[in-house]
């Protein structure tokens, strides 16, 4: 008995599991919208960039970026964000990501 409710649980686990893996289908329902244009600058940052620069953006393996709005404006910003600068390299976000983060990123003086 303990054995068959420990796979029946185990079985409505990987279900209920297999439901939150969401659905690529429904962004080919709104067209040409990337994901990149629904993510918010922030967002961004935390998917590609919070690894070097830090969660609170106080740096760690790339400088800190807490006012980064004063030094560059956004649209350098969003250069390097696509193009890369020093050891930082490039292709990590695309071209609509990185002018998204370049926003948010401009407004931290």
């Amino acid at each position: 008995m303990k054995k068959s409710s420990l796979t029946l649980l185990f079985v409505a686990m990987l279900f209920a599991l297999a439901a939150c893996g969401g659905n690529s289908s429904s962004s080919d329902k709104e067209g040409s919208k990337s994901a990149s244009t629904v993510s918010s600058g922030e967002d961004i940052y935390e998917q590609s960039c919070i690894g070097c620069h830090g969660k609170d953006l106080s740096g760690g393996g790339g400088p800190s970026l807490k006012e980064v709005g004063k030094k560059y404006d956004e649209k350098q910003i969003a250069d390097i964000a696509k193009n890369g600068i020093g050891s930082m390299p490039k292709g990590l976000v695309d071209e609509e990501q990185a002018k998204e983060v370049a926003k948010w990123l401009a407004e931290k003086k």
